[in-house]
């Protein structure tokens, strides 16, 4: 698998060169790619072959997403009220100041493992 990445990395290092020699047009006439894309991959590359990797697309952060505070805060009073439903753990949690939703602490309380997931009722044929 590694070896694939570096010839993606050449070809692509190949194409640039090319661009720079001939023009973008007919570097992406003879190897039918994008002049857009050839010309982000010269604006990335430095002169280094690892300059034109791929970058990440993976998101920085959410939004939304509990905080440490509030997943502190369920796993406090999960712990303190191990027999209590999730609808009345939640009014708990609510009145100590937990803004989410029902669905959002389910969610959570099934990232964290703390409530398993109910079977289905659906019958079996």
């Amino acid at each position: 698998m590694g070896n694939n990445i570096t010839q993606k990395l050449k070809y692509k290092e190949s194409v640039v060169k090319f661009s720079y020699k001939y023009g973008v047009t007919k570097a992406s006439i003879k190897f039918c790619e994008c002049r857009r894309t050839i010309y982000r991959w010269r604006a990335r590359y430095d002169g280094s072959i690892e300059s034109l990797k791929d970058k990440s697309r993976r998101p920085h952060y959410h939004p939304n997403q509990h905080t440490e505070e509030e997943i502190k805060m369920i796993k406090n009073y999960k712990n303190n009220n191990k027999d209590t439903g999730l609808v009345v753990l939640w009014v708990k949690l609510r009145k100590a100041g937990y803004t989410r939703t029902v669905q959002g602490l389910y969610h959570v309380l099934q990232r964290l493992g703390i409530y398993k997931k109910a079977p289905s009722k659906k019958e079996r044929k």
